[in-house]
C-alpha cells in the first residue's frame, strides 16, 4: 500500500549500513543475518533493538528500547513526529519520490513523543534521539519483524507506519539503506516460473467465492460446514491457528481430514482420520531460494516405507478423481525447470545446477527498489493510500491500540493482567517435528515449555523460578514451568511458539477486512492474548 515492498540484502547491509535498528527482528529467526550485522559493527554501524522483550538481538545491539507489546505503530508515528517537526525530513525525495507528505505531516503533529511514550513505555528523550539519528544518518536500515509483530492485529498498520520512515529521510534505492533482510521478504528482481493455475479453476458448486486465505476466514468456513473434507500438507492446525479450541471444534465436525506429515503431530494425531506419511528432503528433489541465491536439494535416499511426497499424493489424488494438467511434467527435474523459467534465476536447469555444484547465485539487486520505482498506483511511495480506503483500511498510517488493551476492555485487564506473548528460539520452528519431541537433541535443548515471567509479577503471585504453573485465561489453559527473568517488562509474558495448548490462549480475531486479506493473500488471525499464571 505505501510502497517499498523490497528489502537489501543482509550482505549490503554489512557492507554499508552505518545505522541498523532491529526493530521486533529477532536473530533466532534469521540466524544468517547475525555475521553480517557483527561485520556491520565492526565497520563502526550503530546498531538498536526494538522488541517486546530482550532478545538475542539486544546483546549485538548499542542501545536497546522495551516496547509495550502492540504500540510500534505509535512510536513510528512519533519517529515521524519529530523528524518532520524538526525539518529532517529531505525535502527533494519527498517531492520527486512520494505523494501524501502534507496528509502524513497534518496526521502525525498529534503523535508527540509524549503521547507515545504513554502508549509504548519508551521515553520521550529516547524517541527524540533515535529519530535525530536516523534521519541524519542517510546509510539507515531497518529491519522489521517478520512474524511476531504481525501476531497483533495492528501488526499490518505497524509495519505499514515504519515503512513510511526511509521514505522521510530519503534512504531508499540506496546502498546500506532502506528496509533489511527479513523472512519471507523478497529484493528487487527476484521471481520464479509462474504456474498458478488459479484462472482455470471451474465455479464452486455452491456458487460462493473460493476461500480467502486468511486464517480467520478460513475458520469461518470451518465452523460454517461450508468446508466437508480437508486435505493438511505439512499442516499442524491445532498448532499454527490462533482460538485452536475453535479449530478443536471445527475439526471435529469434518467428514473427512488427511494429514500428510514427516511427523506424527497433534493435528494428525487427534483429529485426523488418514495419516499418510511423507518424504523428507532427504528422499525427493527439491531446491531452496534464499535472497541471493538459489541451491538445488538432490534426492540422497530412497523413501523410506510408504512415505511419498506431496507432489505424488496431490498427482495421483487429481486421476482418480479425473482431474486433468495437476502435474502436467514427466519428471520432477521438468516441473523444476518449469519453476526455474525466471530471469532471475537464469532461466537454469537441475542439470546445469548439478554441474556448478548445486548452486547458482540469483540475478537480483542487492539494493531495493535501485530504481525508485514502487508497486503503487503512481509508482511512487504514497504516505496517503487510496487503494487502502477501497479495501476497507486506513488512507494514513495508523495506531490503533490492540483488541484486549486495558485501556479498551478494563474488566478483561483486571480478570487477565499479563499480555501475552510468543516468538521463536535457535533450537525451534514454530511447531516443527512435533514440538521438537521427534528429534531427541531439540527436545533435549528444550523438553518442557517455559514461561518468561518477570520477577516482580512471580513475586506478587509466589512463583518460584522453575516452578510448575497453570497459565489460562476463558478461552483455554495449558501447564508450563516459570522462568522468572528481567528479559520481559512487568507485565509482560513470553513462551516459544508451537508448544500444546498455547492458542487455546490466543484469541484469532481478524487483522484486515476480507477485501485486504483477498488482495494480499497469507494474512494471518490475531495471536493477542490477556491471561493469568498461578502456581500448579
Amino acid at each position: 500500500l505505501t510502497g517499498p515492498v523490497h528489502v537489501n540484502t543482509k550482505e549490503d547491509m554489512g557492507a554499508h549500513s552505518d545505522l541498523i535498528i532491529l526493530w521486533g527482528a529477532n536473530l533466532a529467526s534469521q540466524p544468517n543475518t547475525a555475521p553480517h550485522l557483527v561485520a556491520a559493527k565492526r565497520r563502526g554501524a550503530h546498531v538498536v533493538a526494538i522488541d517486546v522483550r530482550r532478545t538475542e538481538a539486544f546483546e549485538q545491539s548499542h542501545e536497546s528500547y522495551l516496547i509495550r507489546p502492540g504500540t510500534d505503530a505509535a512510536l513510528a508515528l512519533a519517529l515521524m513526529h519529530v523528524i518532520i517537526g524538526e525539518g529532517l525530513h529531505d525535502p527533494a525525495f519527498l517531492s520527486g519520490h512520494t505523494t501524501g507528505f502534507s496528509e502524513l505531516a497534518a496526521h502525525v503533529a498529534q503523535h508527540s513523543p509524549e503521547w507515545a511514550e504513554r502508549e509504548t513505555s519508551v521515553p520521550a528523550a529516547a524517541i527524540r534521539a533515535l529519530a535525530r539519528r536516523y534521519a541524519a544518518t542517510k546509510k539507515s536500515m531497518i529491519l522489521i519483524g517478520g512474524s511476531s509483530m504481525h501476531k497483533s492485529a495492528n501488526g499490518w498498520q505497524a509495519g505499514r507506519a515504519i515503512t513510511c520512515l526511509p521514505a522521510l529521510t530519503g534512504a531508499l534505492g540506496q546502498p546500506g539503506s532502506g528496509l533489511g533482510p527479513r523472512h519471507a521478504a523478497a529484493s528487487s528482481g527476484m521471481g520464479m516460473g509462474h504456474l498458478d493455475g488459479g484462472d482455470r479453476r471451474p465455479a464452486t458448486a455452491s456458487g460462493r467465492p473460493y476461500m480467502i486465505s486468511e486464517m480467520s476466514g478460513i475458520l469461518d468456513d470451518l465452523d460454517a460446514g461450508r468446508i466437508k473434507v480437508l486435505l493438511l500438507f505439512g499442516t499442524n492446525m491445532i498448532s499454527s491457528f490462533a482460538d485452536a479450541s475453535r479449530v478443536s471444534r471445527a475439526l471435529d465436525r469434518m467428514d473427512l481430514v488427511v494429514s500428510h506429515d514427516l511427523f506424527m503431530q497433534d493435528t494428525a494425531r487427534h483429529y485426523a482420520d488418514v495419516v499418510l506419511p511423507g518424504t523428507s528432503w532427504l528422499e525427493e528433489t527439491g531446491f531452496k531460494v534464499t535472497n541471493t541465491h538459489l541451491y538445488l536439494m538432490d534426492q540422497m535416499i530412497s523413501a523410506r516405507g510408504e512415505a511419498r511426497s506431496a507432489i505424488w499424493v496431490m498427482d495421483a489424488l487429481a486421476q482418480r478423481l479425473g482431474v486433468e494438467d495437476v502435474f502436467p511434467w514427466k519428471s520432477t527435474d521438468d516441473f523444476l525447470t518449469a519453476i526455474f523459467d525466471h530471469p532471475a534465476l537464469g532461466h537454469v536447469t537441475p542439470d546445469v545446477l548439478r554441474a556448478q555444484d548445486g548452486r547458482q547465485t540469483l540475478a537480483i539487486s542487492h539494493v531495493a527498489h535501485p530504481d525508485l520505482s514502487f508497486p503503487t498506483p503512481s509508482r511512487k511511495v504514497e504516505f496517503f493510500s487510496e487503494r487502502a480506503t477501497q479495501l476497507g483500511l486506513p488512507s494514513l498510517p495508523v495506531y490503533e491500540p490492540i483488541a484486549e488493551d486495558a485501556k479498551r476492555e478494563p474488566e478483561r485487564a483486571a480478570r487477565y493482567p499479563l499480555l501475552f506473548r510468543q516468538g521463536r528460539t535457535l533450537t525451534h520452528f514454530h511447531a516443527f517435528y512435533d514440538q521438537g519431541r521427534a528429534l531427541p537433541t531439540l527436545a533435549k535443548a528444550d523438553p518442557e515449555p517455559r514461561l518468561w515471567i518477570n520477577p516482580a509479577d512471580a513475586t506478587a503471585r509466589r512463583i518460584a523460578d522453575g516452578g510448575s504453573i497453570r497459565i489460562f485465561n476463558d478461552r483455554g489453559e495449558m501447564d508450563a514451568r516459570a522462568q522468572v527473568t528481567d528479559r520481559v517488562p512487568v507485565g509482560v509474558v513470553w513462551m516459544r511458539d508451537g508448544w500444546t495448548g498455547i492458542n487455546t490462549l490466543t484469541n484469532g480475531g481478524r487483522a484486515v477486512p476480507d477485501a485486504a486479506a483477498k488482495a494480499f493473500p497469507g494474512g494471518q488471525a490475531a495471536y493477542e492474548a490477556r491471561v493469568e499464571v498461578t502456581p500448579s
